[in-house]
């Protein structure tokens, strides 16, 4: 959330309670009526860039070609071990490394590496890659989501046939998506065991 959003809740959070604690709910829901309109206008005017640099604070940059920007880590109050973490969250190690890494309004922290650092893209290898396919929840913790069936124009009778013809059962399926080549993926409830096999470690005691 921006800083403005966050004072809005509490605003409106203290608004309302105070009628409350008074048993006046009348009250209560009237000013937090006017609370949500007020916001609401300020939402929309702050659409508008001048009023925008009024109400919410500008990107600060915390490092440039790869130097640190101390005025820009004292301006956010972040200390470097801070810093550094976050770039280990975003897969960076070396600060030398970064074009830039800027604290957005919002309070997150975007990371751009130089040229020579980022992630090889297929294009680097002119490489001609398909167009990317996003699988479809057919369906979700053993209920069907009917609207993505209507969008392939299929029905639930098809939906029942391919699960029969693959030996499951909707109540037990966690995940079931359409694929690509038309195909359903399943991820059911039953968990494999791989007893010792460290490929399939788990951290903590269920070993």
């Amino acid at each position: 959330m921006h800083s403005f959003d966050l004072l809005y809740i509490l605003v409106l959070t203290n608004i309302i309670s105070t009628p409350v604690e008074v048993s006046n709910m009348g009250k209560a829901i009237t000013y937090a009526g006017i609370t949500v309109i007020l916001y609401k206008i300020f939402i929309r005017l702050s659409l508008h860039n001048k009023l925008r640099w009024i109400l919410y604070e500008s990107p600060t940059v915390l490092i440039q070609n790869g130097d640190i920007d101390r005025k820009g880590l004292k301006k956010v109050r972040m200390p470097i071990n801070e810093l550094l973490s976050h770039l280990r969250e975003k897969g960076y190690t070396d600060t030398r490394n970064i074009a830039i890494a800027v604290m957005e309004e919002t309070g997150s922290i975007s990371v751009i590496p130089k040229s020579k650092y980022r992630p090889v893209q297929p294009n680097d290898l002119n490489l001609q890659v398909k167009k990317e396919y996003l699988p479809i929840p057919l369906i979700l913790d053993s209920q069907i989501v009917y609207h993505n069936l209507k969008y392939l124009q299929l029905n639930q009778s098809w939906l029942i046939n391919e699960l029969e013809k693959m030996g499951e059962k909707i109540e037990n399926i966690t995940l079931a998506t359409f694929l690509e080549d038309g195909k359903l993926f399943i991820d059911n409830n039953e968990i494999k065991e791989h007893k010792s096999d460290p490929y399939y470690y788990k951290p903590g005691r269920d070993n």
